[in-house]
């Protein structure tokens, strides 16, 4: 499909120059919109939309001048370009003037015609990477919208029957009669339940980046939402421990759910791929003033070549030497919830001291980051 040629406007109230300046500036990417005095020029532009205007400066009625400034005082119109032209002696005082009208130059003629040519032009390359641009953004934007549709189904679909074998399972360990049937049923339940933390996971990335996750801060205390995820936890058979302190003033106004996911995932994350018979800490530390500062740290190390990945979406699918168990998503998704809130993520490692992930939260959010936002 061809795009649609550019809309260039001639005001001038003499006829050849107006035939000067069509046949000068004839080619099938151009349409010349032509106006013999400001009025005509007027009722065009609010018929069309202009990528440059050229004007004459002497024009009976309204001249050059005045029909800038019109144009310039509308919303509509204030973006339009403008090159005036003018037969008179060069003054520098009209030229001046031209450009306090809002003229991106001021040719006085005769003019040499390849000039002009040359300042089209780029004008002209100028509107059709303004439209390349806007039809990218709506492909980006349709594109968004149909990656978090899907989604959106995908999750809602898979959870049906992923609660139905989830329950199954449950109920085959409950009432199994042999050791077998029971460790086929919890590996069923395992394996039910690291799908359904996929499927959370990428609905929520398809929300991130598309901008449809808005935050909805309110006051919280951040101490009482770890205990509330420890618990969680501890209900689980994980054979670790977490041991939870806090300190200093913990409240803030923070997205509880979003906050919570972000607990949720590191703590997960440390029961997963900490030590084998480590403790797991969670420690929330409210001394400063302007933040509160969570670690979730366990007794395992990160190999370094995993370190520059840890946080990308979809990382090597290896640990370590070990196959990765899910997405990668997870630590991906604590980031972006972090920097929603305008905080940060940190992580040191090493055999001494392990793991410690550190999320480093405002304890205002500053409601200013574009589509994160909701007003």
């Amino acid at each position: 499909m061809t795009n649609p040629p550019v809309n260039i406007l001639i005001v001038d109230d003499i006829v050849h120059n107006i035939t000067a300046l069509e046949a000068l500036l004839a080619r099938p990417d151009i349409a010349v919109l032509v106006a013999d005095s400001g009025t005509a020029a007027l009722d065009l532009l609010l018929k069309h939309e202009v990528a440059l205007a050229i004007l004459d400066v002497n024009m009976p009625g309204m001249n050059g001048f005045e029909l800038a400034a019109l144009m310039r005082g509308s919303p509509r119109t204030s973006h339009v370009p403008i090159i005036f032209l003018t037969a008179t002696a060069q003054d520098a005082s009209r030229t001046f003037r031209g450009y306090e009208a809002g003229a991106v130059d001021f040719l006085y003629k005769p003019f040499d015609p390849r000039i002009l040519q040359s300042k089209v032009d780029v004008f002209v390359q100028l509107e059709q990477q303004k439209r390349q641009l806007a039809a990218q953004l709506v492909t980006t934007r349709q594109m968004l919208e149909a990656n978090e549709m899907l989604m959106a189904v995908l999750s809602h679909d898979l959870r049906t029957p992923l609660g139905a074998v989830l329950a199954s399972a449950e109920y085959l360990m409950r009432t199994a009669a042999d050791e077998q049937s029971v460790t086929v049923a919890a590996r069923v339940k395992n394996s039910s339940l690291r799908m359904a933390r996929m499927v959370d996971q990428l609905l929520n990335l398809a929300r991130l980046q598309g901008g449809r996750l808005p935050l909805q801060p309110r006051s919280i205390e951040l101490a009482t939402l770890c205990r509330s995820v420890i618990d969680e936890f501890a209900s689980r058979e994980n054979g670790k421990q977490i041991v939870f302190s806090s300190s200093g003033n913990t409240s803030g106004a923070w997205d509880t759910d979003l906050v919570w996911q972000a607990v949720s995932n590191l703590v997960s994350n440390a029961l997963r791929h900490g030590a084998p018979g480590g403790d797991i800490g969670v420690e929330v530390d409210g001394d400063s003033v302007e933040s509160v500062r969570l670690k979730v740290s366990n007794r395992g190390t990160i190999p370094s070549e995993v370190f520059p990945h840890l946080f990308k979406a979809f990382g090597p699918n290896t640990n370590g030497g070990r196959p990765r168990e899910g997405l990668g998503l997870g630590l991906h998704i604590v980031q972006e919830i972090a920097r929603m809130h305008g905080g940060n993520v940190g992580v040191e490692s090493n055999d001494t001291t392990g793991t410690v992930f550190t999320i480093e939260l405002p304890r205002m959010v500053t409601l200013q980051r574009g589509s994160f936002t909701r007003k």
